[in-house]
């Protein structure tokens, strides 16, 4: 089982909208489990504070618990996630073009979305 950790926007998209192959997603890359990072968690906390973002965020706060969480703390989550892939490599959910670029040059994998379905980038 490889944990896919998620950032802000890839979880804010899973947890809001229809997802396509996201029931034939183990089969398609092999067993995978996102895991959200605590920094994850408080950006999306602070977003729920944001009349435009409010309902998304709570949405995906409570999508959020039946996730594993791991302790990646700090102020800015994109920055982070790098920091822990640097340390201890492994696959990173994102839509963001600068952290996808960051992880690939570390190494990393990326999972990504493309037409309502979840596909992993090379």
């Amino acid at each position: 089982m490889v944990d896919v950790i998620c950032d802000t926007s890839f979880l804010i998209h899973l947890a809001t909208r229809k997802i396509n192959n996201l029931d034939s997603i183990n089969t398609e890359i092999g067993q995978i489990r996102f895991v959200v990072p605590t920094v994850v968690l408080n950006e999306l906390k602070r977003l729920a504070n944001v009349e435009s973002k409010k309902q998304d965020a709570m949405a995906t706060l409570e999508f959020a618990q039946n996730l594993k969480s791991i302790l990646i703390s700090g102020e800015f989550a994109d920055k982070k996630i790098t920091e822990y892939v640097k340390k201890h490599g492994g696959m990173v959910a994102t839509m963001d073009k600068e952290l996808k670029s960051n992880i690939k040059n570390l190494g990393g994998t990326i999972l990504s979305f493309s037409n309502n379905k979840i596909v992993l980038e090379s």
